[in-house]
């Protein structure tokens, strides 16, 4: 299976083992700022993790000979793993003092770092809780505009907004790898416009018909192993 088809959640409980579940594990942090006075928009805050995966495969420093290039190139040679944490406060602050991109959208910030073994987070990240990132958006998201990139998430599952951050990250990589690098730099140059939106029931079967990347879970928290999450629906992949 090629990188661009394989998705960034596949089961390591599947009989079939991965070679990818030999190599030592590396986690993506994403930190998401949720002041208790302020909290973001659950939507504004699955874009713009989705947003902060992407600068982070595209940053100079992620690639060639860049300072994150061989922790990315680790992570990507295992599990593709992503872990969301919230921050306030003088915590968001000692989060934003270590190496890393910080991506604000409308009510949301985002800080991504260097990936980092799965055993070895730094400690002011590691102290940070994952539980409590319960979102809401204050009115209901507009349609899609299919025209730019959507991220459609499974109308059958229930996950919490800190796991679907993840999964929406996950679905923005496979995008990535699926476009040609000229798709990328205008993805890139445009500033990677995207959203994050529920499928129609209806419409599910047919996103997921094979034709668009589609992210399966490991399992690991909240939902099952193997469970489609996100479909990567990107125009450049429909022609």
């Amino acid at each position: 299976m090629s990188r661009a088809a394989a998705a960034p959640g596949d089961s390591p409980f599947q009989a079939e083992r991965n070679p990818r579940d030999e190599a030592p594990q590396f986690v993506l942090p994403l930190v998401v700022r949720i002041e208790k006075s302020a909290p973001p928009a659950r939507t504004d805050a699955l874009e713009t993790a989705a947003r902060a995966v992407l600068l982070m495969l595209s940053d100079d420093r992620a690639l060639g000979d860049g300072e994150w290039a061989e922790a990315v190139r680790n992570w990507e040679d295992a599990r593709i793993r992503k872990v969301v944490r919230r921050a306030r406060g003088a915590e968001w602050r000692r989060a934003e003092a270590l190496p890393g991109i910080t991506v604000t959208g409308k009510s949301a910030e985002v800080r991504v770092f260097p990936p980092v073994p799965l055993d070895g987070w730094p400690k002011d990240l590691a102290k940070l809780q994952v539980s409590g990132t319960e979102l809401d958006d204050p009115e209901p998201p507009a349609g899609a505009d299919r025209a730019r990139p959507v991220l459609w998430l499974n109308p059958e599952l229930q996950m919490s907004a800190g796991k679907t951050m993840a999964q929406a990250g996950h679905g923005a990589q496979l995008a990535w790898w699926a476009l040609s690098p000229g798709d990328r730099d205008t993805w890139r140059e445009e500033g990677f416009p995207l959203s994050v939106r529920t499928a129609a029931p209806a419409d599910w079967p047919r996103l997921t018909d094979g034709a668009l990347p589609l992210v399966r879970d490991a399992g690991f928290t909240e939902i099952a192993p193997g469970s489609c999450t996100v479909v990567a629906d990107h125009p450049a992949l429909r022609r």
